[in-house]
């Protein structure tokens, strides 16, 4: 703030001095052609045609001479000015650079403050909890033994239901896996009993062909029989009929005389 007073003050002073400069510029101008009109005046008033040829050429030369300082004031006007804008400019330039340098500045001290009181209510925070957990030390002790009981109480009772859970698992896996061997074992007997009906059945017309075989072959034996005794009665019968031609037969007999 005070650097910012002093360039103002200097600045105001650069400003007033610049315009009594260009105020003494002017007057002196002023001056310098109220003199020149005077002059030409009184040599206007002269009778002589010499003198009214000579006034006009003088006439003519300040008028020439004013049109030259006329430019080269204009001129230097211009400069002024320019030097004035290019002043006024880097005075604007100062200005704009200090107050950044002072926004910055207050902002840097704002941001050291903001940290300041953060880090203070931060230890008064800790201090303060500190205190309260000393104060409440053995309320804290007795709350987290509650705490720390009533969880133990809650994991005992969680385990067992997880027990109980776990043996109503097994027991309804174990009657799941009686039912299926239960089941197993009602589809093997009943696939035994058709099995022995099958073996049943089968070792009965077994049985009926091995009959049927025997007395087919029985059959065979009465039959060969009965052709072998049929065999035997022919036979006899021719062998009788044979003997019986021998026996019916006459005896001739034959003598020799001597």
């Amino acid at each position: 703030m005070h650097i910012s007073k002093k360039m103002g003050r200097s600045r105001s002073r650069s400003r007033s001095s610049s315009r009594q400069r260009h105020k003494g510029k002017h007057k002196k101008r002023r001056t310098r052609s109220r003199s020149g009109s005077r002059s030409t005046l009184k040599e206007s008033c002269r009778p002589s045609r010499h003198s009214r040829n000579r006034s006009r050429s003088r006439e003519r030369k300040r008028n020439r001479h004013e049109r030259k300082r006329s430019t080269s004031s204009s001129s230097s006007s211009d400069d002024d000015l320019i030097i004035r804008a290019k002043r006024r400019e880097e005075e604007e330039k100062k200005v704009e650079l200090e107050r950044q340098r002072l926004q910055k500045q207050k902002e840097l001290e704002e941001r050291l403050i903001e940290e300041e009181v953060a880090r203070r209510v931060e230890e008064l925070v800790a201090k303060r909890v500190e205190e309260e957990l000393e104060r409440r030390k053995d309320e804290i002790e007795a709350e987290v033994r509650r705490r720390v009981e009533e969880a133990k109480r809650i994991m005992e009772k969680q385990m067992l239901e997880e027990l109980e859970r776990q043996r109503e698992a097994e027991l309804e896996a174990r009657r799941h896996k009686e039912d299926e061997e239960r089941k197993k074992r009602e589809a093997l007997e009943q696939i035994m009993e058709e099995n022995n009906r099958k073996i049943e059945e089968a070792q009965k017309k077994l049985a009926e062909e091995q009959l049927k075989l025997v007395e087919e072959q029985r059959r065979m034996l009465e039959e060969k029989q009965r052709m072998e005794d049929d065999d035997r009665r022919r036979n006899k019968r021719e062998q009788e009929v044979i003997l019986n031609k021998k026996n019916a037969r006459p005896k001739v007999s034959f003598s020799l005389g001597k």
